[in-house]
């Protein structure tokens, strides 16, 4: 019985192609609008995950110098304030599992003919750890070549790419120059991506802090770093670690209750998590917003069955005056409903699917098709076309017998 209300819905669909097909089409444009929007969406908030990831986790980051205000210093003077003598006590702290004080700048860096301009990070073995960075080969430097400042470096993919990647040479044990001084590659570091402001984290150089100050920036003060990685043992011990690092720091400053401060603290984890929050957020929003498009599309069908409804009365009348109970029409014209939505679904779907290949073909952008928005667009297709004919439908089981048969 079944089976032949589906070979019947599926005739009715071919008598009248044309009619079929663009009652379809609003489905098509929202369920393929549906599939392309959540997968950018998708796309966006992996891609803030990972650069989450590749940050590290319950972290803070001490910078030298005090608080910014609308682009200016609320405080006087541009000096390095920390030092490392700050991270020895920072590391003292309860809750505090991790110190790396950091220096940085830009450094030149030459190998046979090639050359490139790159970030270069002065710090101590601890980075690595508290950032969460590992390494696709080599190995990482060590605390004794902090102490005998090495001339050692760990190269970023990108640094790899742009100084061995055409020669296609093993980098380790390799001798680089970095504004003219000879270091020998340890390590190469995993790719980690772009950060939250879209800065190549992989085009850097890491290497050990005493290196860094003593033999390829100098330093205006020694000792004295640009900021100081702090990392907590816990979400739950971050609250009692930042007021703990305010306090130290304003003591071992001699900074007076309501006076500025020096150097700054900034929470990494929570601007991460409102980084995350803000791209899950655009992802239902883009979801929702080409969901309208399916709510138009439910309009249409319902329209069409209606004309449908008012063309066949006459042809109701005979099946009722035959035997068909009013439940058989209602199913009749429901499953004419849900299959026009589901096929307009499937089609939907192959171009959703099409057009978020294309999408990131042609602008590098992650986009990602999880099966779960694909199942989430069907459903509602479906259910939409159960909600939007089931109006006519019960019209057209509600028809008198007599009068769908004088029906002209």
């Amino acid at each position: 019985m079944f089976s032949a209300m589906l070979g019947e819905a599926w005739h009715a669909m071919g008598a009248n192609r044309l009619r079929t097909f663009l009652t379809m089409l609003g489905m098509v444009i929202g369920v393929s609008a549906v599939v392309l929007m959540m997968a950018i969406g998708q796309g966006a908030e992996a891609s803030v995950k990972r650069s989450i990831s590749a940050m590290g986790s319950h972290l803070f980051v001490v910078l030298s110098g005090p608080p910014r205000m609308g682009g200016a210093r609320t405080a006087t003077g541009n000096a390095p304030s920390l030092n490392v003598r700050d991270a020895n006590a920072i590391s003292e702290l309860y809750g505090v599992v991790g110190v790396a004080p950091v220096t940085m700048g830009k450094g030149q860096v030459v190998y046979a003919s090639n050359n490139w301009n790159t970030d270069v990070i002065g710090t101590t073995a601890d980075y690595m750890d508290i950032r969460g960075w590992g390494l696709s080969a080599g190995y990482p430097f060590s605390a004794s070549d902090t102490r005998s400042a090495t001339r050692v470096a760990l190269l970023g993919k990108t640094v790899v790419q742009n100084l061995f990647g055409e020669e296609d040479v093993d980098p380790i044990g390799k001798t680089i120059r970095i504004n003219q001084r000879p270091f020998v590659v340890l390590g190469v570091l995993d790719s980690k991506g772009q950060t939250l402001d879209g800065r190549d984290q992989d085009d850097t150089i890491v290497v050990p802090l005493t290196t860094a100050q003593r033999k390829l920036f100098g330093n205006q003060l020694p000792g004295t770093v640009r900021q100081i990685m702090v990392q907590a043992e816990s979400d739950n011990a971050m609250t009692m670690v930042e007021e703990a690092l305010n306090s130290l720091l304003n003591q071992r400053h001699n900074i007076r209750e309501g006076a500025d401060s020096d150097f700054s603290v900034r929470n990494l984890t929570a601007i991460a998590n409102s980084a995350a929050e803000t791209a899950r957020t655009m992802s239902l929003l883009l979801g929702a917003i080409a969901s309208v498009s399916l709510l138009v599309g439910g309009i249409g069908i319902m329209n069409i069955m209606l004309v449908s409804v008012t063309e066949r009365t006459r042809e109701i009348g005979i099946r009722m005056a035959i035997g068909a109970r009013e439940q058989d029409i209602l199913m009749q014209f429901l499953l004419e409903a849900i299959m026009i939505s589901i096929v307009g679904c499937l089609i939907g779907i192959v171009i959703g699917v099409t057009g978020a290949v294309l999408v990131s073909m042609f602008t590098q952008a992650e986009v990602i098709v999880s099966s779960a928005s694909v199942l989430i667009a069907f459903s509602v297709a479906a259910s939409i076309g159960v909600f939007f004919g089931f109006y006519p439908a019960r019209k057209a089981a509600r028809l008198n017998p007599i009068e769908a048969l004088r029906y002209q």
